[in-house]
């Protein structure tokens, strides 16, 4: 496991739960507005955290901490996650995997594994325009997009779609297909973009709130339990 972070008390990255937050390191995609380019752009060797520290950590907070995200980063590219997974279910843990949706296959056996016990998935745009969204010249995952999607539709494990907005990414149109295409999700999160100071591209920008509030609403058309998140 490539672990370069990890946020020992989170009220947020888990709904209902008291949780601590680990960031993997390494992606697959290269969004321009991502939050944790040091996880996918930057990668360096001495900032590795030891798994057993990780999870000594997670051992004596046992009874205090109820869950744990793994976020990154693209969590289902490390070759270890099953078996890091198993090992912090066997202290009682609830897990919350954080993915973009490319690696269908693998985020499929741990659900049937019982690995996840919830599954928070970007959104990143429509599909016609994922390529430029992800930050590559071709996009060869919107087969897996699609099949990943489609498969959390099906309602086999608990789940949100999430979608984070930038004015140079994301229009009014772009937000109502998004809406078409996720018709009937139990949850979906339409997200403010904060620059964290630690992106891939800088000077983005995000919307106003009376803006984001007029996407919910485009959104609720099709999505009716869709909710603003980080919108101040």
């Amino acid at each position: 496991m490539r672990i370069q972070g990890l946020q020992k008390l989170t009220l947020l990255d888990y709904p209902g739960k008291m949780a601590a937050t680990i960031f993997t390191a390494g992606c697959n995609f290269r969004c321009p507005f991502c939050h944790n380019a040091s996880l996918v752009t930057h990668i360096r060797e001495e900032n590795d955290i030891p798994t057993e520290q990780v999870l000594d950590f997670l051992h004596k907070r046992k009874g205090i901490l109820e869950g744990v995200c793994i976020t990154g980063g693209e969590p289902l590219l490390q070759p270890d996650l099953e078996d890091f997974i198993k090992e912090i279910k066997e202290m009682g843990y609830q897990v919350k995997l954080d993915t973009n949706g490319s690696q269908t296959r693998k985020l499929i056996s741990l659900v049937e594994k019982a690995c996840v016990d919830h599954v928070a998935m970007d959104v990143k745009n429509t599909l016609n325009k994922y390529s430029m969204t992800i930050g590559l010249n071709e996009n060869d995952y919107v087969g897996e997009i699609l099949a990943a999607v489609s498969y959390l539709k099906s309602d086999v494990v608990s789940y949100e779609f999430r979608t984070t907005i930038v004015r140079e990414f994301h229009k009014r149109e772009d937000m109502e297909m998004i809406g078409r295409w996720l018709k009937g999700a139990k949850s979906y999160y339409i997200q403010g973009f904060i620059d964290s100071g630690d992106l891939i591209v800088p000077g983005l920008r995000p919307y106003n709130k009376e803006v984001m509030q007029q996407v919910l609403e485009v959104v609720r058309q099709y999505v009716p339990n869709a909710r603003l998140r980080g919108v101040e």
